[in-house]
């Protein structure tokens, strides 16, 4: 069974908080609840992991290439610009990185640096993107 990494960056801890008019209303919980139903529809193993910190999400994300998982989602949120050693890290693993965003951050500025070396983007559908996102990871392996 393949396994992924899902990743909150920072600010995700404030979903269903903060900004509803443009994230709505559901809280981090209720993702990763919805998260965890749509990995066992898909047949996949996944880790859930979230962090304000930059240096948690880089180490994090080199201990799953030593760990073995087959891919990642990143949710940047807060890390999407001006955050050069997490976007390095994003380019370094040896697994796709697939970047996940709630609402579509390019209506509000320019597209996340870690965008740019993210195996693909999926963006504007809400909780479903990451279905999306898993969906994508598992069959790129088949």
């Amino acid at each position: 069974m393949p396994k992924y990494l899902i990743i909150h960056g920072a600010g995700m801890n404030m979903r269903g908080k903060v900004q509803t008019e443009i994230f709505g209303t559901m809280t981090l919980p209720e993702y990763d609840q919805h998260i965890r139903a749509y990995a066992q529809e898909l047949g996949v193993d996944i880790e859930i992991f979230a962090s304000n910190t930059e240096g948690a999400v880089i180490d994090r994300l080199y201990a799953a290439v030593d760990q073995g998982f087959d891919g990642a989602l990143f949710n940047p949120a807060g890390f999407s610009r001006g955050y050069p050693a997490l976007t390095a890290a994003v380019s370094q693993v040896s697994f796709p990185v697939i970047e996940v965003h709630i609402s579509n951050p390019v209506r509000r500025g320019p597209v996340s640096d870690t965008a740019q070396v993210s195996q693909g983007i999926v963006a504007g559908f809400g909780v479903v993107g990451y279905y999306v996102a898993l969906r994508g990871l598992r069959d790129m392996r088949r």
